[in-house]
């Protein structure tokens, strides 16, 4: 009788065990992969959580003074980068190297409760930063409220690639050593804006051929889940709905190129059509959203009045197409003279190109 009495307690404590463990939404003092929301393009694959295209990011809360989060870089003898948010203000970036096991730790000034977000600080081609679990007592996965989402579709500057030489100088490391794509101007828009936003951009890309080869263009490559020409993981359209989808591109396509790859002369006819076609393309995954089309900073003089003539054609084919949709919004920059790495838009260019292009979004948001 005393055994069966035991067994019965037993059972009775496996019980309230189970039913007391940690269910989606409750802290806990680890929180896996699966269970974070993840903005921006990103998968799931052996319950890691794979970050891909510029500024994927996800947020936390924890309580105490440290937490950690357990990433990792696939590609061998490689190294990648994340960044962070701790409690609403930007901390810094954090460099993942492959084959490294030691959890990145990030530190709170003071007890309580604290909110973090992570950010992707490089673009798809980079490679994925892969995320394990997080660690910290009370860790809590966190969504942001209901808000408008801006997609921006663009290149290097859409990335913020180049435009941090804070920690690596310029002509120094690795092209994605000076990524920061948090500080891009698509992000600071919609940050100021009150809106959520999802980053697809390439560096080098454009309409129909890249700064310095004829191939891979945006179009080609833009359903792809990591913007790889030859990838066969195709991107879920239904799991961002954007009100505004923003299309930078045109800078490479008028790139002189590098001088060693035949570089035939800009085809402005291909252009408007290639660019006419990738809008109905964009359209077709997004009916309902606002498209806007943004010219170049770093276009000027001849090639910007033309760039700004292309795009002006490429709306009127397009709201020709779409009679009953909102039309096509044109956005030209002003010139720059770019102070980042490699003739890029440094993070101070991006607070100038963002408070420009501010007002021109709150209209279309509205």
């Amino acid at each position: 009788m005393r055994t069966i009495n035991t067994l019965l307690i037993a059972l009775i404590c496996f019980i309230v065990v189970s039913c007391s463990s940690s269910k989606p939404g409750e802290t806990t003092n680890s929180l896996p992969a699966t269970a974070i929301k993840t903005y921006g393009r990103s998968a799931t694959n052996n319950n890691e959580l794979e970050l891909i295209s510029s500024a994927a990011h996800f947020g936390f809360s924890f309580t105490g003074t440290q937490c950690k989060v357990y990433a990792s870089f696939p590609y061998t003898g490689g190294h990648n980068y994340l960044q962070y948010e701790l409690d609403g203000v930007y901390q810094k970036r954090l460099r993942i190297e492959n084959g490294s096991t030691e959890p990145l730790v990030i530190e709170a000034p003071s007890a309580g409760r604290h909110t973090v977000w992570i950010y992707k600080a490089t673009e798809a081609t980079t490679g994925p930063v892969l995320i394990q679990k997080l660690e910290a007592e009370g860790i809590k996965a966190i969504e942001k409220p209901a808000m408008p989402l801006i997609e921006f579709i663009g290149n290097s500057i859409t990335c913020g690639a180049a435009a941090d030489a804070s920690e690596v100088p310029c002509g120094q490391g690795e092209y994605h050593d000076q990524h920061n794509a948090y500080y891009a101007y698509g992000p600071r828009v919609a940050r100021a804006l009150g809106a959520e936003y999802i980053l697809s951009s390439v560096s080098g890309i454009g309409i129909y051929r890249t700064w310095n080869m004829d191939h891979p263009s945006m179009p080609q490559v833009y359903e792809t889940l990591d913007f790889q020409e030859q990838g066969t993981r195709k991107w879920d359209f239904n799991l961002f709905k954007p009100q505004v989808i923003s299309i930078a591109l045109g800078t490479n396509d008028f790139s002189d190129g590098d001088g060693v790859h035949p570089r035939a002369a800009f085809d402005s006819a291909r252009f408007v059509n290639d660019y006419t076609g990738f809008v109905q393309l964009v359209h077709s995954k997004n009916p309902q959203a606002r498209i806007a089309l943004l010219s170049s900073p770093m276009v000027k003089g001849i090639k910007a009045r033309l760039l700004e003539n292309c795009l002006a054609a490429v709306k009127q084919h397009v709201d020709a197409r779409y009679p009953s949709a909102k039309p096509v919004s044109l956005f030209f920059f002003k010139p720059m003279e770019a102070r980042g790495c490699s003739g890029h838009p440094s993070v101070e260019d991006h607070a100038i190109l963002a408070e420009e292009l501010e007002p021109f979004f709150k209209k279309l948001l509205k």
